[in-house]
């Protein structure tokens, strides 16, 4: 699988797939990225041009994903609308993306006969309450909460259909929470990393008991060039670094790592369906292909992310002030 299409790998966790398969493959990669407000040229800066070319363009394209799938060996889709705020303000282009691109790539995969490994999230189990010792596995049911996360599900459906009726060569993987470089600000965890740099107070949603299990995003790609390797075709893998921490705490550890009291932080009102608890129990993955994470320590790998944004101020700045302007108008 020397040649892979990587949709979406412009965006936060595909561009750190993308670098992680450059540092530790000899693989060519083409990039397939549509460059909605989540995806960043920038990303990309820095790598070989002779080891990754990119082209823009939609996911539920057909001519043009049959004219790409047409040149790999492998695809490894990353692509989605992702963010469950947006998705709970206009739905269509989750359902557009994430469903109907996904049925394209699997069609342009069935007839090419290519093999394709599709990233999903552990949303779409839905939440477990903040009490509850068990954690997400393989055969938990489906229970997604927001657009985003039924939509994912959705996805996540047709690949297993598209393997089932017409013999497609896939696999799927749900992640938990990913950390780490190119992360858009509207997320959580930068989001609060570079309202520290820019002086303003960190923002937690209700009493931030809500609990997200952590993985650094490098972790994140071994695991995925671990399943595109040797994963069975037809079978999904969780991917989780037992990272688990409630949203309270990772303001305050930010806080504290940035050099400020743990407390200087406002509370908001709290997102409407806000899930409770995700967990990822990743057994079949490292005891049925061998894989473990790297950044166990989360504090440690929490720090390096800090390090990076404060590095980095000329790829996350020029989203910030709009970023804080849609928040603000909604009082968070």
């Amino acid at each position: 699988m020397s040649r892979l299409l990587v949709t979406g790998g412009a965006g936060f966790i595909g561009s750190n797939f993308v670098h992680h398969v450059v540092a530790h493959t000899d693989h060519h990669v083409t990039v397939l990225d549509k460059l909605t407000y989540a995806g960043n040229l920038a990303s990309l800066e820095g790598l070989p041009a002779d080891r990754v070319a990119f082209v823009q363009g939609d996911i539920a394209d057909p001519a043009l994903v049959d004219d790409l799938f047409g040149g790999v060996d492998a695809v490894v889709h990353y692509a989605a609308e992702s963010h469950n705020d947006n998705s709970l303000n206009d739905p269509r282009p989750f359902l557009d993306t994430n469903i109907i691109g996904t049925y394209t790539l699997l069609e342009a995969a069935r007839k090419h006969g290519t093999r394709l490994h599709h990233i999903s999230t552990d949303e779409v189990y839905g939440d477990l309450e903040l009490d509850d010792p068990e954690r997400f596995t393989e055969s938990t049911p489906y229970n997604p909460s927001s657009p985003y996360s039924s939509t994912k599900a959705g996805s996540d459906l047709l690949v297993r259909a598209w393997v089932r009726s017409f013999g497609v060569q896939a696999t799927i993987s749900n992640c938990s929470n990913n950390y780490g470089p190119y992360q858009h600000i509207e997320k959580f965890i930068p989001r609060q990393i570079t309202n520290v740099i820019r002086g303003i107070r960190p923002k937690l949603y209700g009493a931030g008991e809500n609990v997200r299990d952590w993985i650094h995003a490098d972790d994140h790609s071994s695991a995925v060039l671990t399943i595109l390797d040797k994963g069975v075709i037809g079978q999904t893998y969780l991917i989780g670094a037992d990272g688990e921490k409630n949203n309270k705490d990772v303001v305050e550890l930010i806080l504290t790592l940035m050099g400020q009291d743990a407390d200087a932080y406002d509370h908001v009102t709290d997102r409407a369906g806000h899930d409770l608890r995700y967990a990822i129990d990743s057994t079949k993955l490292r005891t049925e292909l061998g894989w473990q994470p790297a950044y166990r320590d989360f504090e440690a790998g929490l720090g390096a992310t800090i390090d990076w944004y404060r590095a980095n101020e000329d790829w996350w700045a020029p989203a910030k002030d709009a970023t804080e302007a849609f928040y603000a108008a909604k009082g968070q």
